[in-house]
């Protein structure tokens, strides 16, 4: 597993060495564009629109924009300086809270930790405090040129990194037009809708959820490097019925809920065997 980032985390006067791993994959399709004459794919050139010139990487320096058109140029050697005072400061634990606390809308990236070179113990020991006290740390650290809030925590035999949203960077809910203050329900209403959700409730399976649209892809792009005939589309899923009427709608949805839940499995019925007694 590939290495991104090495250093330390600490919590009180406890350092851990240790490296950290991308613990999710982007599985999404890359589809390249082509040229529809030739096929070839399509190159993107850097030009300045002012100059109407070529421009090379060389050329490229980094700005911020403080106002139109109006710009702070800032030089490379000063970004890698304040990159690198961050980045030689050790991971450290500032809090410890619970995870319960955190909403999820905060959560952005997953990274595996692992212990580096005379880390093990130490490693080990923060883990199992993690897990004894159903703690979660929160802790400060430098990942890409971005100085990131992240919670320290256990998942499975490792420690994780979850790197985490500031608060300025979560938009504001009243910002969020149309969204109802009151609530203007029936209680039939809600104790169905209460109902629906029993009937379609169970345990987290996350190998039973598949990218259907991904699978399908490759199943096409394999058809068609092998020059094979190909059905795109299949057949129409079933179009909701026009259900206007919310209370309707919900019991509609609650007796087909019912009827393809599918019935648990009885448990098998022992049959007792009595022992003979031996005969001498």
């Amino acid at each position: 597993m590939h290495t991104m980032w090495k250093g330390t985390i600490s919590f009180g006067l406890v350092n851990i060495p240790v490296k950290m791993h991308a613990a999710t994959e982007n599985k999404d399709i890359r589809l390249r564009q082509l040229h529809k004459k030739c096929k070839t794919p399509i190159k993107y050139e850097k030009v300045c629109p002012n100059c109407e010139e070529d421009v090379s990487n060389d050329d490229i320096v980094k700005a911020y924009e403080y106002a139109k058109n109006k710009f702070v140029v800032l030089d490379d050697e000063e970004l890698e300086a304040l990159k690198k005072e961050q980045e030689d400061k050790a991971v450290e634990i500032i809090d410890f809270v619970q995870l319960k606390d955190i909403d999820p809308i905060y959560f952005e990236k997953s990274y595996y930790l692992s212990p580096n070179e005379g880390g093990s113990k130490a490693y080990a020991l923060l883990r199992e405090a993690l897990l004894d006290s159903g703690k979660i740390g929160i802790a400060k650290m430098m990942i890409r040129s971005k100085e990131q809030l992240a919670v320290i925590r256990v998942y499975e035999s490792a420690i994780v990194v979850e790197t985490i949203h500031y608060p300025d960077e979560v938009r504001a809910v009243s910002d969020v037009p149309n969204v109802p203050e009151q609530a203007d329900v029936g209680k039939k209403e809600l104790d169905t809708a209460k109902l629906l959700i029993d009937q379609l409730t169970t345990e987290f399976e996350p190998e039973k959820y598949q990218d259907n649209y991904r699978t399908a892809l490759l199943e096409l792009i394999e058809a068609k490097k092998n020059n094979e005939e190909i059905e795109v589309g299949g057949e129409p899923k079933s179009t909701p019925d026009n259900v206007t009427n919310l209370m309707d709608a919900l019991q509609e949805s609650l007796d087909r809920a019912k009827k393809d839940k599918p019935k648990p499995k009885q448990p098998k019925k022992k049959t007792a065997t009595r022992k003979k007694k031996a005969t001498s």
